[in-house]
């Protein structure tokens, strides 16, 4: 089987991360023909198409084993350079995560300034639903994920870091306008509803619990893309919503929101994945993320 090679795979790589050939030739001082002819060789070398000529451009299934094999051979370089004492004792290390927003706005930052900075660690965090992290690191976008998903993708070992548990709450005015008048299971699914994006299905999954599978939640919905407008768009009176535990608590205790189903909740099943890479620091930053989780998440 022909060699990949290293030039032709960080090529690609470059492309991949900056978006463009053009980016890609300045981020590697090349000229954007070098880089094309770079990507063609490799192409042919493979016989697969790496990459979809889209803005930005965007793997292909193909091009992602590549991006992964890019990646983790940058990572591992990095640590056997490190270990031979060829890098500096304060040279950076970057590590790309994803991990959903409700996470990032909780538990996962105060989990990041735990981490060891001896030698210093930067990190390249995406932001993405839980349910879809995983895909990043599918693709090679990163090298560890907090995700939903239980089975570890190839390349990958997973552990569960515990359950994020929401709550289905409105403010007390809403409540009264829109949920007061009849049982749960008939005004639920007709009330307006605040969603974080078109892909965000955690409003529709509790709601077809609450009828029995007979309807999802309302097509009046806001798409409110933060978690903390979420929940202020929810404590605003503009829908109803599930909002982490920790965030709606102080605003319960305030009055401020209402727990409209007393002893109803969400429970999220929160997973870590990592590259089976033996990097140092991705393993160290796994054990700090188990430790944190350990404390914030429910078990």
């Amino acid at each position: 089987m022909s060699e990949l090679p290293v030039d032709q795979v960080r090529t690609l790589l470059a492309v991949v991360d900056e978006g463009t050939f053009d980016a890609a030739a300045a981020a590697l001082h090349l000229t954007p023909s070098a880089v094309s002819q770079r990507i063609k060789a490799l192409e042919q070398r493979t016989g697969r198409v790496l990459l979809m000529r889209t803005k930005p451009v965007r793997p292909t299934e193909s091009g992602q084993a590549v991006v992964r094999f890019a990646r983790q051979l940058a990572a591992l370089q990095a640590a056997t350079q490190r270990e031979l004492g060829m890098a500096g004792e304060s040279e950076p290390i970057s590590l790309s995560i994803a991990v959903n927003a409700d996470s990032l706005a909780t538990w996962f930052l105060p989990a990041l300034t735990r981490v060891p900075q001896d030698p210093p660690v930067y990190f390249d965090l995406h932001r993405e639903d839980e349910s879809h992290t995983a895909t990043l690191l599918r693709e090679g976008r990163v090298m560890a994920a907090v995700t939903s998903l239980a089975d570890p993708i190839t390349g990958c070992t997973a552990r569960l870091l515990g359950s994020a548990r929401y709550l289905p709450v409105a403010s007390p005015e809403f409540v009264e306008r829109h949920l007061a008048a009849g049982p749960l299971p008939q005004r639920l699914p007709e009330a307006p509803v605040i969603v974080f994006d078109r892909r965000d299905e955690l409003q529709d999954r509790y709601v077809r619990a609450v009828t029995s599978g007979r309807s999802g939640a309302s097509r009046l919905r806001h798409c409110v893309p933060t978690s903390e407008g979420f929940r202020d768009t929810i404590a605003a009176g503009l829908g109803w919503g599930l909002v982490p535990e920790t965030d709606a608590e102080p605003l319960l205790r305030s009055g401020a929101l209402r727990h409209f189903a007393p002893g109803q909740w969400v429970d999220v099943p929160l997973y870590w994945q990592q590259w089976k890479l033996d990097v140092p620091a991705l393993a160290v930053v796994a054990e700090t993320i188990g430790s944190a989780a350990a404390e914030f998440l429910r078990h």
